[in-house]
């Protein structure tokens, strides 16, 4: 008996452009002398839902395609883009950018194209949200909507804000790569306003990541979303002010990887190494903090909200040791970088969209588990301040930062004591390096909620670390 073939299921040709017509087109951008070019198509489909006041307040879907065409020449980039991909705006396109370069080079003709595929998929999205029913998503949001504002009669306000985009992308260039990659992500966020006797507080919970809608009941369902951010909000109810003054402070495992972002992780950015313009482009191989750190970037780690299969030059990413035991070993290289650095771009090349060109990015950025018990650190402290929840913060380039803390708590003779609110970290990006002292083994990451900003462009990213002795540092108040 005959065998009946399986069908096989292919992507729709969003772009409707032939590979050799974008030959062409790379050969265009290269005719004035450029060394290089490159070509990102993106076809992206999004949706979002936001609930308040008992009602679905706002659902809006979206879809953007467009192509970017990049030319490099020596230390210069000449960028353009277009949402019409017909032939003559893609000439046009392609001219403008190649006008960085000067025709008296000689013309580079771009490599017949090779496709390369992905390592292993870092998506671990069975239900993509994109496939599923409108009213699926909307149960999710009232679900997580109702779960907050039963938690507590001081709950007055809840706002439940859901948010899935599917991107396709293509990208070829002209030393002959092809790279095809279909990237889900979503995410599910609750904030909860709590009231007492005058006095507000809100919390905040969230979760995603490249998952399907499974892992909304699989791993973190709206239930614990909404409860966590009402907790949050009537727990702040109760909080103290903050003490000022130096003192030791303990690091939450999880969410205070922000810190680490955000004062450590933008350093090691090869842009801002090779302008030096970071305060260590001159420590590669050089001791710059505690033999306790290890700091890795891996954009690798399946489901992360910073993940990828391949980045947005087409380069496969790499788990990356930026931090051995208080050493710099390496930089975050996008493609421009690595050349101009004489290294090897590691996979951190990320744009927003279509319209921008890529920069040296982090992607799930954290400090490696250390050997010390979570209770052991706690139990080191006489009186100092443990840091649960961190919103955010300001690094200027001396590497000064000022970082507020949501939620902390108050550390008297090894055990944590009353809650506070609305405090702030201030210190130097170096001087804490030097200053961890204790390192614990709970590595954890924080909600799959991140997003970073750098010269206008943001891009999906995690954070974590464990638990962590700082020996000292300034706390002070928002009030």
């Amino acid at each position: 008996m005959a065998q009946r073939k399986r069908a096989v299921k292919t992507e729709p040709n969003y772009f409707q452009l032939h590979p050799a017509d974008l030959r062409k087109l790379l050969a265009l951008a290269l005719a004035r002398g450029g060394d290089f070019a490159d070509i990102f198509l993106e076809y992206r489909t999004s949706l979002s839902i936001l609930m308040e006041e008992d009602i679905i307040k706002e659902s809006s879907e979206n879809v953007t395609l467009g192509l970017g065409l990049r030319v490099i020449r020596k230390d210069r980039t000449g960028y353009a883009y277009t949402n019409d991909l017909s032939e003559e705006k893609l000439k046009s396109v392609a001219l403008t950018a190649s006008a960085i370069a000067s025709a008296r080079t000689a013309r580079k003709l771009p490599l017949p194209f090779r496709n390369l595929r992905p390592e292993k998929d870092v998506s671990r999205a069975r239900l993509v949200a994109s496939s599923r029913p409108l009213q699926e998503k909307i149960r999710l949001v009232e679900r997580a909507y109702r779960s907050a504002l039963n938690h507590n009669q001081d709950i007055k306000k809840v706002q439940v804000a859901y948010g899935e985009s599917l991107q396709h992308i293509k990208i070829l260039n002209s030393e002959g790569l092809l790279v095809e990659d279909k990237r889900p992500m979503v995410k599910l966020v609750v904030m909860a306003l709590a009231e007492k006797n005058g006095r507000r507080e809100s919390g905040f919970c969230g979760g995603g990541g490249r998952v399907g809608l499974e892992y909304f009941n699989r791993e973190l369902t709206p239930e614990t979303i909404g409860q966590e951010a009402a907790r949050e909000a009537c727990l702040l109810l109760e909080a103290v002010d903050p003490p000022a003054g130096e003192m030791p402070v303990v690091l939450s495992p999880g969410h205070s990887g922000v810190l680490i972002h955000e004062a450590v992780g933008h350093l090691l950015e090869a842009d801002f190494i090779r302008k030096k313009t970071s305060v260590l482009w001159n420590k590669l191989g050089k001791r710059v903090g505690s033999e306790q750190l290890n700091i890795y970037d891996d954009p690798t780690r399946p489901g992360f909200r910073g993940s990828y299969n391949f980045d947005d030059e087409g380069s496969r990413p790499q788990k990356t040791l930026l931090v051995e035991k208080g050493v710099v070993r390496g930089f975050l290289q996008d493609l421009l970088s690595a050349r101009l650095m004489k290294k090897e771009p590691t996979g951190h090349g990320r744009r927003e969209d279509f319209s921008c060109w890529p920069l040296p990015r982090m992607a799930n950025t954290y400090i490696d588990r250390g050997e010390y018990d979570p209770e052991e650190i706690i139990r080191s402290v006489r009186k100092g301040f443990y840091v649960s929840r961190l919103s955010g913060g300001q690094v200027e380039d001396s590497g000064q930062f000022t970082f507020s803390v949501t939620l902390g708590y108050l550390i008297e003779d090894g055990r944590l004591g009353r809650p506070v609110r609305q405090a702030t970290l201030i210190g130097t990006n170096l001087d804490i390096l030097r200053k961890v002292e204790m390192v614990g083994s709970d590595l954890e990451f924080g909600w799959q909620t991140g997003t970073c900003s750098k010269e206008g462009q943001d891009v999906p990213v995690a954070d974590g670390c464990p638990t962590m002795k700082i020996s000292g540092m300034t706390v002070g108040g928002l009030r």
